[in-house]
């Protein structure tokens, strides 16, 4: 036999072998092992709420992405329909040229005629031998007034004398505003100077140019060629600018598109940087899990202490639900198996249902649920003085109570933001057989009316609706791999 601490043949020291852990060596390991898993796990119980304000943050980015493009669609629609304004606009203009030289020939003519019947009785003067009755002291005191020519007044009339004694005068209404009174000027004096002045503006009306000269003509024919080129011109230039203002949007659009890329890369970079951070505690964890599977194999139990928090550190860690868009990571596993910590338990349709985006329950199953509500207090086959036998009475309120229990349970989840979507298959179905069910018993309970018939088709039919209710609820749950109650 060779002893373990004789020399070896080449002179080297003899190799101890190793000596067995103290007790309180193995305990420290065990806890610094069972420490380092709960910094861990504390760490890791971040991961939840990162995963939620991640969601949260790609909602923000679609909701940002939607604004731009609708902000940008209402900035299209507004040049298009400036656009369009514009071009009708200017369309209208032109199409209203070929009357405006007509328009502008009549002004013109008209302005034309005015000045040279204006012209004429300003050259008209006011003699004694003009008008009869009119001498040359009325012509004088008429001159006195400024009345010379036919220009100088247009109408006479009626008024108060001036120093309001005695009766109504004659007053000569003057062309450039107010009256002036003559005396010696009565009726048998102002009317006809009223008709040699009519007869003045006659003579002067029929001397005007009835036509416009022809250099006249050919300037307001530039002006209208003129305008028309201008317009032309202008409605020419409308798509031009309109194509501009669009590429600006375009390029506008573009440039805020690119940030919000550039934002969003960043925000995806760091949660990705972040995720990985997460996936390396994970994968550490479970290394520091089978460190102290290992260790209690080697070592065994250290107290009772030790022991729960072993059997807590030795606990799955948490799966983070797996988010749209965002990879989880693949846990070992044969397929079909469901990861730890998902228990095989009973999913119920109601708080186990999965939320589906846009979908609620509808709010007419508040009609079923108040009729159950009702039948539930008054019963079936008990209005007006009917009175039925007391198991109807009580089977139908505990038939009524259980309807309303039961699509209260269902509907209410499904209309919250949280856990919204549709009523399960063939819910309608069943509630139709119990409504059915109710309406034939009240039939049955009705002993004045023959209608025994009646009552029986209708609780064959309420049995049909309620087993093919059922028949489709349990189908639809295999089909999703739920149950179904």
């Amino acid at each position: 036999m060779i002893d373990s601490t004789t020399p070896g043949r080449d002179g080297s020291a003899p190799v101890p072998p190793p000596a067995a852990p103290s007790p309180s060596e193995v305990r420290a390991e065990r806890r610094r092992l069972i420490g380092a898993i709960g910094a861990l796990r504390r760490l890791l119980s971040e991961r939840p709420a990162f995963e939620v304000a991640d969601r949260r943050r790609l909602g923000h980015e679609v909701r940002k992405r939607e604004r731009v493009e609708a902000a940008h669609g209402k900035k299209l629609a507004r040049l298009a329909e400036e656009r369009a304004r514009r071009e009708a606009s200017l369309t209208h203009r032109l199409d209203a040229l070929d009357g405006e030289r007509e328009r502008r020939e009549g002004q013109a003519l008209s302005v034309l005629r005015r000045q040279s019947v204006e012209r004429t009785l300003g050259t008209t003067y006011l003699t004694a031998n003009e008008v009869s009755g009119i001498g040359t002291g009325l012509v004088r005191s008429l001159a006195a007034q400024g009345i010379r020519t036919a220009a100088d007044f247009h109408d006479v009339g009626w008024g108060k004398a001036p120093n309001g004694k005695g009766g109504e005068v004659l007053y000569l209404h003057r062309t450039k505003g107010g009256k002036v009174h003559i005396n010696g000027i009565g009726e048998h004096r102002g009317r006809p100077l009223l008709e040699w002045r009519r007869a003045a503006l006659a003579r002067a009306e029929a001397r005007a140019p009835r036509k416009l000269p022809p250099d006249e003509r050919h300037r307001i024919t530039e002006i209208i060629e003129a305008e028309r080129g201008r317009l032309r011109e202008e409605l020419a230039e409308v798509p031009r600018s309109a194509e501009t203002a669009r590429a600006e949007a375009v390029r506008h659009h573009g440039e805020a598109l690119d940030l919000l890329g550039t934002a969003e890369r960043e925000a995806a970079r760091l949660a990705a940087v972040r995720r990985a951070e997460f996936d390396t505690m994970a994968e550490q964890l479970r290394d520091l899990q089978g460190q102290l599977s290992a260790h209690m194999d080697a070592h065994g139990d250290v107290g009772r202490r030790v022991r729960r928090a072993q059997q807590r550190a030795l606990r799955p860690a948490p799966q983070a639900p797996p988010l749209p868009g965002i990879p989880s990571p693949r846990t070992p596993g044969t397929p079909g198996t469901p990861p730890a910590g998902i228990g095989l338990g009973r999913v119920t349709d109601g708080a186990g249902a999965r939320p589906v985006p846009g979908v609620r329950a509808h709010p007419g199953w508040l009609v079923p649920i108040l009729y159950f509500c009702f039948t539930t207090v008054v019963g079936v086959g008990e209005l007006a003085d009917n009175t039925a036998h007391p198991a109807t009475m009580i089977a139908s309120r505990l038939v009524a109570l259980t309807a309303t229990a039961e699509l209260l349970r269902l509907w209410i989840p499904r209309v919250r933001t949280r856990t919204a979507g549709p009523m399960p298959g063939g819910c309608g179905l069943q509630t139709s057989g119990v409504f059915l069910a109710l309406t034939a018993v009240g039939m049955f309970e009705d002993a004045k009316t023959d209608v025994f018939a009646i009552a029986c088709v209708v609780s064959v039919l309420a049995a049909v609706l309620f087993l093919a209710g059922t028949v489709s609820r349990v189908t639809a749950g295999d089909r999703t791999g739920e149950d179904t109650p």
